[in-house]
């Protein structure tokens, strides 16, 4: 009997020649198919994607961090298809205790808190993610073309990164916030992305200066390739699992950018949102009525568990990305 995970020799006795031929060929193909098989897992390992996958996966951490993330964000934009969106002012029924009918308790205005929590999510969320997508995209572009070129243009940029970087963000955001009123979310992100791009410009620089030393991109110069195609189509891939990383990151960052400024009462917004279910907690003195609890405390465990989900996740994919982890 054949061990675990031997092939089984071929039975050719008292087979013809013919028979023997092609019993043979047939086990040749079979491990060509079987080689060509374990190419391509190879080849999907070593792409970035593939590699997103398996760091994922070989870290307990990593994998329960990203499902964290991933439940958080089908609570937030898909609970609200599912659940019944009726949810009136009723005077009645202010501020009282979890039931059948209300999970988490009713708010200030006789709301359903359940009903308000799962509307809370989608805004800061989008929003963060599109700030933190707007500073990677300017730290990319600023970062290689300084990286790349160096001369003046590395000199002018990196004194513009100097400036940006000494003034406090936070109170920048807090400026351009009341200078303009009724600012809408997209307008948000804006403004929390540009105070978020120079603190990754220069490791964006830097990670440049070094992949342009390398023999893949002075064979691409001697091609005479163009500089776009050799920024955007032989640099900037190998960089990918560096700024994905980075991307993750900022999206944390974001979220708590925005949500501090709804904290504060400083933006205005038609629809709920963690940091304006605090700030209402707050104004209504949530700290003298113990029913008040379900109402706060519910943003901010989302709060506190995405962020958990996202610090989890970039730890995983910075394992699977950066080839100095990735080799112990």
């Amino acid at each position: 009997m054949n061990a675990p995970g031997q092939n089984a020799p071929l039975e050719t006795e008292g087979l013809t020649a013919l028979e023997k031929h092609e019993a043979q060929a047939t086990e040749a193909e079979r491990r060509e198919v079987e080689a060509a098989v374990r190419k391509e897992r190879k080849q999907f390992r070593e792409t970035v994607l593939g590699q997103i996958w398996t760091g994922l996966t070989r870290s307990p951490s990593g994998f329960a961090g990203t499902l964290l993330v991933l439940l958080i964000v089908g609570f937030s934009f898909i609970g609200p298809l599912v659940i019944d969106q009726d949810n009136p002012v009723d005077t009645s029924k202010i501020w009282t205790e979890p039931s059948s009918e209300h999970w988490l308790g009713t708010e200030y205005q006789g709301k359903d808190t359940f009903t308000i929590l799962v509307n809370s999510g989608a805004e800061p969320i989008w929003v963060g993610t599109l700030a933190a997508l707007m500073a990677i995209t300017v730290a990319v572009t600023l970062g290689s073309i300084a990286g790349y070129f160096r001369g003046r243009i590395d000199s002018i940029l990196l004194q513009l990164t100097d400036v940006t970087v000494t003034i406090p963000q936070f109170l920048l955001m807090l400026a351009v916030v009341a200078f303009f009123e009724n600012i809408p979310p997209w307008g948000v992100a804006i403004v929390v992305g540009s105070t978020m791009w120079a603190f990754l410009f220069r490791s964006i620089r830097a990670q440049v200066m070094s992949l342009k030393e390398r023999e893949f991109v002075e064979a691409a110069r001697l091609q005479n390739l163009g500089t776009p195609r050799i920024v955007f189509r032989e640099i900037l891939p190998n960089m990918a699992g560096f700024i994905f990383v980075n991307f993750v990151i900022s999206v944390n960052q974001a979220i708590y950018a925005i949500v501090g400024l709804f904290v504060l009462g400083l933006m205005p917004s038609g629809t709920p949102n963690w940091g304006l279910m605090i700030h209402n907690s707050w104004s209504q003195n949530f700290y003298l009525n113990p029913i008040t609890m379900p109402y706060v405390l519910t943003p901010l465990i989302m709060i506190v568990l995405f962020t958990v989900g996202l610090v989890t996740m970039g730890r995983g994919l910075d394992q699977a990305l950066n080839p100095r982890l990735r080799e112990r």
